[in-house]
């Protein structure tokens, strides 16, 4: 019989998680002749989310991660993977903007046809902000440009994988992941689901222009190094600033020295911010600290180890 894992990152989802409970026990019931499991990892919610998983963990489909403080999706995605133990496994959000009812299309693709993913992407971005929407169009252009990985526009992280696939991932160690494009450079056949912009059903978004931002700087940082070639090129016209800007103070005493010496400063400390972005993401790597830590877990989890 195949399994299905399916991975649930939870932070402070309280409002939803009875929601997401109820459709995907209807997916379950549908799909008889699959085992599953569904993982919920906490990540350190504050909220009365812990309770509510421990309470739906009572039952033998369900099992729980609880970390011992906020370390964010990436974290709790790569946990979940650990744990599973399904030849399928899915990652999906708890606020029903992943469709659970694609699950049984996507596992009958897999089982059918030549993949070994099936993916989602938005083909629109009906009910987002719309200056949240231009950056984020405009990242995945930015992205292609610079990076030899595919980055599709409007991809979630809600796919379906094989067995084959999760391992690939699972053999990538970096500290600092952006799973967007963990899974396009592992490779595999990724067949892509299309569908509209769905709102939570509940609840508020974590994802604000900020952690948006930080996560964007991440995935550049992570597969591209061009931002290092194009600070040498900041840096070279530094420098012809510089001796423009002296040349004209010597020969003709000229004001716009100050303009010149100004444009010299903003190119010069991009490119330290640059190098020292790159250098940073090192440093985080070299001390090799753990991605996550488990504070506490289900019992048919508790024979794991807690660190990642």
């Amino acid at each position: 019989m195949d399994k299905i894992s399916v991975i649930v990152p939870c932070y402070n989802e309280e409002e939803v998680i009875s929601k997401f409970v109820e459709e995907i026990k209807k997916v379950i019931f549908h799909l008889k002749k699959v085992s599953f499991e569904i993982i919920f990892v906490d990540d350190g919610s504050t909220d009365n989310t812990l309770h509510l998983i421990k309470e739906y963990c009572k039952e033998k489909q369900f099992r729980y991660i609880s970390f011992s403080r906020n370390f964010g999706k990436e974290a709790a995605m790569l946990a979940g993977l650990k744990y599973s133990t399904g030849n399928f496994v899915a990652i999906m959000d708890a606020d029903l903007q992943d469709p659970p009812d694609l699950l049984e299309e996507m596992y009958m693709i897999l089982k059918t046809e030549d993949y070994d993913s099936v993916g989602t992407r938005r083909i629109t971005r009906k009910g987002e902000p719309a200056i949240r929407s231009f950056f984020a169009r405009l990242f995945y252009k930015i992205i292609h440009k610079m990076s030899k990985v595919e980055m599709v526009d409007g991809a979630r992280d809600f796919r379906l994988m094989k067995r084959n696939m999760v391992d690939a991932i699972l053999e990538l160690k970096e500290y600092n992941r952006y799973s967007k494009g963990i899974f396009s450079f592992v490779g595999f056949k990724t067949k892509w689901l299309e569908y509209e912009n769905i709102k939570r059903v509940a609840g508020t978004t974590k994802w604000n222009f900020k952690n948006l931002f930080v996560y964007a700087i991440e995935g550049i940082c992570s597969f591209t190094t061009l931002p290092l070639y194009i600070s040498f090129f900041f840096a070279f016209l530094s420098f012809l600033f510089g001796i423009v800007g002296l040349f004209l103070k010597i020969s003709f005493d000229l004001k716009i020295i100050f303009i010149i010496i100004s444009i010299f400063f903003t190119f010069l400390f991009l490119c330290l911010g640059v190098f020292a972005l790159y250098i940073s993401k090192m440093y985080l790597e070299i001390k090799n600290r753990p991605v996550y830590i488990i504070r506490e877990t289900d019992e048919r989890n508790s024979h794991k180890r807690i660190l990642n």
